[in-house]
């Protein structure tokens, strides 16, 4: 498929074909959302965050622009066509005829709310109210691939209620503790009930004909059966990582780097019925580098794990985040040449570098890596 950088073609099918158009999200008006039942799941038991809510600092807004503005100039510094989005008023409430919550998120993470699948752009339900306008912020940009991509396809999930119904109570407590989570996420028992489809993008992973779903706290059984019947020329695959006290989006635990090799976070091992699909088609699974923090920045829903949440721009480059120098070694080791990107003062605006990226196109089509399934 013909890629011009002065039109628009979608077409992404897996993480690592030779990346030529991305969307980098923006930090402006990121907020810290109010209290609600999936955040409060999520948020660290111990995190700075808990009874905080409103704008972020503008003084860290500013810093974290400034971040995803340079790693735009680097992507586009290598041939990559860079879209950004428009930023909607996260300070306005979220109304519904079932909740209210009175502000929203922001706009760094689009990997979060768009999958890209072939020539589709699929706008994904989002299990946070505070979330549920999101799209908002990458309209501009669909309606401009729409009309320059006669092939493109744009779709949005149905939107979730969202009513009290969609999450577990248990998980309303402040002081469950670590090893009941972790006992919890071994029962595959989270935050989101199965009351109706949801699901995040950033749960999904790309092997072409293959779509590998998180089964966690943003992602439910009912949001990947939904997928699979939504991609019925695709294989769906649920797995879940056990090891995860706070199971949301799969790029920070499960990171394929090429066609064969996957890094796994070695605290979030995929478990060993789940692996049978990788080792009976030749992929290697390997335990990721320990991250070079032991602490996330202030301020942060993420783990330090964000050290493996690199975006490969092609088989034999990847991106890693300029601090994590023990990540990029073991890239280096892997045969793989390390851009390195400044981006950690940007992390608590909705994650790293694959977090802050969605793909509009990569060369390439649809393959079968799994054909011995």
């Amino acid at each position: 498929m013909a890629w011009s950088p002065d039109k628009t073609t979608v077409n992404s099918w897996n993480e690592w074909d030779p990346l030529r158009h991305v969307i980098v999200g923006r930090a402006d008006d990121c907020h810290i959302p109010p209290e609600e039942p999936a955040l409060d799941a999520k948020v660290p038991e111990d995190s700075d965050m808990r009874g905080q809510w409103g704008k972020r600092p503008q003084e860290t807004i500013d810093r974290a622009n400034e971040l995803l503005d340079k790693f735009a100039d680097q992507l586009r510094a290598r041939g990559v066509k860079v879209d950004r989005p428009t930023p909607i008023d996260h300070s306005l409430p979220v109304t519904t005829p079932d909740f209210h919550t009175a502000s929203q998120f922001g706009c760094m993470p689009p990997r979060d709310v768009l999958l890209t699948v072939g020539s589709e752009i699929l706008e994904a339900t989002m299990s946070y109210r505070c979330r549920w306008f999101e799209y908002l912020n990458y309209r501009p940009l669909m309606q401009q691939y729409w009309e320059e991509d006669p092939k493109f396809r744009h779709e949005a999930a149905p939107k979730p209620r969202l009513t009290d119904a969609d999450y577990h109570p248990d998980y309303l407590s402040e002081k469950i503790g670590v090893e009941k989570r972790l006992q919890w996420a071994a029962e595959k028992f989270f935050v989101t009930t199965e009351e109706e489809p949801l699901f995040d993008a950033a749960d999904v992973l790309r092997f072409g004909r293959d779509l590998v779903v998180q089964h966690g706290f943003t992602t439910n059984l009912k949001g990947i059966e939904w997928l699979r019947r939504h991609f019925p020329d695709h294989r769906v695959h649920t797995v879940n990582f056990p090891g995860d006290p706070y199971p949301i989006h799969i790029d920070a635990t499960f990171t394929p780097l090429r066609p064969g090799l996957i890094l796994n976070n070695p605290q979030r091992r995929l478990p060993d019925d789940q692996r049978e699909m990788f080792h009976k088609n030749g992929w290697e699974i390997v335990d990721s580098a320990q991250p070079a923090h032991n602490q996330p920045p202030p301020l942060c829903y993420s783990s330090v794990w964000l050290s493996m949440n690199v975006l490969v721009l092609d088989p034999k480059t990847v991106c890693v985040e300029k601090s994590e120098v023990y990540q990029a070694d073991q890239m280096d080791k892997l045969g793989l040449e390390v851009v390195e990107v400044d981006l950690r003062d940007a992390y608590a605006f909705g994650g790293g570098l694959h977090c802050s990226t969605a793909d509009v196109y990569r060369e390439g089509g649809c393959e079968d890596y799994f054909p011995n399934l």
